[in-house]
């Protein structure tokens, strides 16, 4: 069955927390070390994580974490239309002109936009609108890393042609359940690859970059940790959305970012980062047939509160890649989905997170 076309998946008017992943086409590998000719690639993980950096700084977008493979990329990505909203016309047409600048620095970087550079979209109403809703765009944000990488990975390599598969893969996450499955299938690629032991070993992961601050966090006295996780004091995560999400101190609204690397300070899971840690460890020992752990005791109301069991909650994590394709979440969040759209292949047959709905 042929997949759907983004604008039947992804909705760049709506707020939607998406997976994505992208693979590579060629045997020669897009990171790692080519065990035939023994070239290495390794620094294209760099190259990816930098580009997703700068994307992070000039969508409307929130990176919620990321893994980078040898032959492929995993992104959960959330759109935020209400930002782009929230957006002047001048601040719409710098960030797309640092996307695509009609001129360069001598290093390369773009040039900062000339008054009748930015005129080109401001006098054009539709153009202006266009851009406007390009910036809180998935398809947009990974067309823009997709051709960036194969670009430079084509020139290296001296070669033309396709670099990626095709289209990136996705799969809408519908609830907290699915989604905090995901990101722990995501985070935890690397350790279910055997090319890392624990997930703070496991270079070019969201949970590493988190790990990282948080054994470097200076003002932990000073700050919560939610506090802390919105603080611009994150060195190496600071342009990923914090985890925690907390209705009782978090303003409503947009909740823009000062520091200009993120669109928000928006987190996006009801836990805090220190239990969500601690609920990846836990879970990377269950999925290893040589390491045998128990759930701690504190950790038990985080899989409670989400409807499932310890054993439920391994296989979600285990299988998540092949239990869900297009969409992840309860049964009736996928009912209604597929209601609103009129796409009954969003209904789901089994509820293999074992979720109750609320």
């Amino acid at each position: 069955m042929p997949r759907l076309a983004r604008g039947k998946v992804i909705n760049p008017h709506e707020v939607q927390v998406v997976h994505c992943t992208q693979r590579c086409v060629r045997r020669a590998f897009l990171c790692g070390e080519d065990p035939l000719s023994g070239q290495s690639y390794e620094h294209r993980r760099g190259w990816i994580r930098d580009r997703l950096e700068l994307l992070a700084s000039v969508f409307a977008i929130d990176c919620l974490t990321f893994s980078i493979m040898h032959n492929h990329v995993h992104l959960v990505l959330r759109s935020r239309p209400d930002i782009t909203a929230a957006w002047s016309d001048d601040e719409v047409a710098r960030r797309w002109l640092r996307l695509f600048p009609k001129r360069r620095d001598k290093d390369g970087s773009p040039a900062e936009p000339s008054q009748p550079e930015l005129d080109t979209i401001l006098n054009q109403p539709d153009v202006l609108a266009e851009r406007r809703q390009r910036l809180s765009d998935i398809s947009w944000w990974m067309r823009c890393t997709s051709e960036n990488i194969a670009r430079r990975s084509n020139a290296e390599d001296d070669v033309t042609g396709h670099f990626w598969e095709g289209r990136f893969k996705a799969q809408v996450l519908l609830d907290e359940a699915s989604l905090l499955a995901c990101a722990a299938y995501v985070d935890l690629n690397p350790v279910r690859a055997a090319i890392a032991e624990t997930p703070e070993s496991s270079k070019y992961t969201g949970v590493k970059e988190r790990i990282d601050d948080w054994k470097e966090q200076h003002d932990r006295r000073r700050l919560s940790m939610h506090q802390w996780e919105r603080s611009r004091h994150r060195r190496h995560s600071g342009w990923i959305s914090p985890v925690e999400i907390d209705e009782r101190v978090d303003e409503p609204g947009p909740d823009l970012d000062e520091s200009g690397r993120r669109a928000s300070c928006k987190g996006f899971l009801k836990v805090s980062m220190p239990h969500y840690l601690e609920l990846l460890d836990w879970t990377g020992r269950q999925l290893r047939a040589d390491k045998i752990g128990s759930i701690p005791n504190h950790l038990r109301p985080i899989l409670k509160r989400i409807g499932t069991d310890a054993p439920g909650w391994c296989d979600a994590v285990r299988r998540f890649g092949r239990i869900f394709k297009r969409a992840a979440g309860t049964p009736d969040s996928l009912a209604s989905e597929a209601s609103r759209r009129g796409q009954g292949w969003l209904c789901a047959r089994e509820n293999p997170l074992g979720i109750s709905s609320p």
